[in-house]
């Protein structure tokens, strides 16, 4: 079994590197909303987003891997990172179908202040009680994002919160497996469960691509998936969790400008308020846990 690579302080390379992930993770979203716009079921979708990356990512590995692309150190650590990432590629995707991309990036914002929260009983850490504060403050900034006391509210926005608890998990199980797994056996163990598991579904509502552009982007998705989830997890492997977080951020203007030139739809004053919110106070987490690293 070959060794995983072990951990490097390299954090300037590693928030670069995680701002090329965040692109690829927009266009992994905008691509999945305009083939669902389209008409191609959203189980069909997330389906070839994995299946795709799967192909992707043995072609590039294999050759070098041979059979030890298989073998993990955390196998059972390895099935829930990958239960947990594409549970929330599907509420996610569904949530696309309905919602506009600024409103699900903004929400999939509070990913940090989950993390803070969920990071207690999962990774014992010890929150104080400024850090609790800006989780509530975080929340808040969700609540006005998402309007349930408005007209403006949307079922779908349900899906969306799920999807943004999942992958606070999946971060979470990606930072333990950090130092822990290869780069190749994390693509393909995530990617290949997700495919499996999904095909059934997938196939029973099956429909073909009409024209040469929406076969050219369910080609795409899986590559921007690939490439996505490679680039987060060599950035993890330089950089704490932490430094990286306000990286994340950066989509919002990255799914404006997807909405604004793919969807023809702008951000409502209330997406933009919510996110400032969200935004305040994941970066007053992200300072908290730069001192205490130094302390």
């Amino acid at each position: 079994m070959s060794a995983p690579i072990p951990r490097e302080d390299r954090a300037a390379a590693g928030v670069l590197t995680m701002f090329f992930a965040v692109v690829f993770f927009t266009c992994i979203d905008t691509s999945a909303k305009w083939l669902v716009l389209a008409g191609l079921p959203v189980m069909q979708v997330v389906f070839v987003r994995y299946f795709g990356h799967f192909v992707y990512a043995m072609i590039l590995y294999l050759p070098q891997e041979r059979g030890e692309i298989f073998l993990s150190r955390a196998p059972f650590k390895q099935v829930l990172r990958s239960l947990f990432l594409f549970g929330s590629t599907i509420c996610n995707f569904f949530a696309l179908q309905s919602l506009p991309i600024t409103v699900t990036t903004t929400i999939m914002f509070a990913g940090p202040i989950v993390v803070t929260l969920l990071a207690i009983p999962i990774l014992g850490e010890k929150v104080g009680l400024r850090r609790i504060v800006a989780v509530c403050v975080g929340f808040l900034g969700v609540l006005v994002v998402i309007q349930p006391w408005g007209t403006e509210f949307h079922p779908a926005m349900f899906f969306s919160l799920a999807a943004l608890i999942i992958a606070s998990l999946y971060f979470i199980m990606t930072r333990m497996l950090a130092g822990i797994e290869t780069n190749a056996t994390q693509q393909v163990w995530s990617s290949g469960l997700a495919s499996i598991a999904l095909a059934p579904f997938a196939l029973s509502v099956w429909v073909w691509p009409e024209n040469g552009l929406q076969w050219l982007i369910m080609l795409m998705i899986g590559g921007f998936g690939m490439m996505g989830h490679i680039l987060a997890t060599v950035a993890h492997r330089w950089a704490d969790a932490s430094i990286l977080a306000p990286m994340v951020y950066s989509q919002i203007f990255l799914a404006a400008l997807a909405g604004v030139l793919v969807f023809a739809t702008w951000p409502t004053v209330w997406t933009l308020a919510g996110g400032l919110i969200i935004i305040a106070s994941g970066l007053y987490i992200w300072n908290r846990e730069r001192q205490k690293a130094r302390r």
